[in-house]
C-alpha cells in the first residue's frame, strides 16, 4: 500500500469534530499507515462534539519522543484545547521542521498559528478563523484544500475527500523520495 511503514499522529483533545477525526483515521490506515490517537490533554478516551468516544493511544508527552511521518489535526473545539499544550505545539513544530506532513482542517489552523508555523504560508481554514490566521502572517485562501509543500489544510467536513487525498499524496511523495 502507498503508506506502508509510515506513522501518523492524530492530535486531539475533547470536542473534536467527529468526521474530521474519524475519516482520516480510517482512510490513512486503509492506505497502510499506522495512525495513533495522541491526546493533548490527560485522558484515556476523548469524546467528540457529538459524543463519539475515541480511545487514546498515547499522551502527547510520550508522542514527542517518537518519530512521526506526519500529524493530522482535526477541527471542532479540540484545537482550542490542543494549542494550550506546549508539548502539542512542540510536536507540530518538530514534524514540520523535519518536513513531515502537517495537516489541519477547520479550526485546527489555530494550532498552526500557536505553533508559529503559519507565517508566510498559504493555507485555508474555517472562515471564522481567517482573521486569526491572517494576523499570524498566513496567506489565507478560500479553497477546499491548500497544499504548500508538507502543509495540507482544508475548511470543513465536506472537504474531507480532497483533504485526505492530499495528505496521502504528500505522504506518498515524501515516502517515495526516501
Amino acid at each position: 500500500m502507498e503508506l506502508d511503514g509510515l506513522s501518523i499522529a492524530l492530535l486531539l483533545a475533547n470536542d473534536f469534530e467527529d468526521a474530521e477525526a474519524i475519516y482520516p483515521y480510517y482512510r490513512l490506515q486503509e492506505a497502510g499507515a499506522r495512525v495513533e490517537v495522541v491526546a493533548a490533554v490527560h485522558a484515556d478516551t476523548l469524546t467528540s462534539k457529538h459524543g463519539y468516544p475515541l480511545a487514546v493511544d498515547m499522551a502527547v508527552e510520550d508522542a514527542i519522543k517518537e518519530p512521526w511521518d506526519g500529524v493530522v489535526i482535526p477541527g471542532g473545539y479540540s484545537p482550542d484545547h490542543v494549542r494550550r499544550s506546549p508539548e502539542a505545539l512542540r510536536l507540530v513544530r518538530d514534524i514540520d521542521g523535519q518536513g513531515g506532513l502537517v495537516a489541519a482542517i477547520c479550526h485546527a489552523g489555530w494550532v498552526l498559528s500557536s505553533a508559529g508555523i503559519a507565517k508566510g504560508r498559504r493555507l485555508t481554514s474555517w472562515w471564522s478563523i481567517k482573521d486569526d490566521l491572517v494576523n499570524a502572517g498566513a496567506l489565507w485562501r478560500d479553497e477546499p484544500v491548500v497544499v504548500e509543500r508538507n502543509l495540507v489544510t482544508s475548511r470543513c467536513p465536506s472537504d474531507l475527500p480532497l483533504f485526505v487525498r492530499a495528505c496521502i499524496d504528500v505522504l506518498a511523495g515524501a515516502h517515495a523520495r526516501v
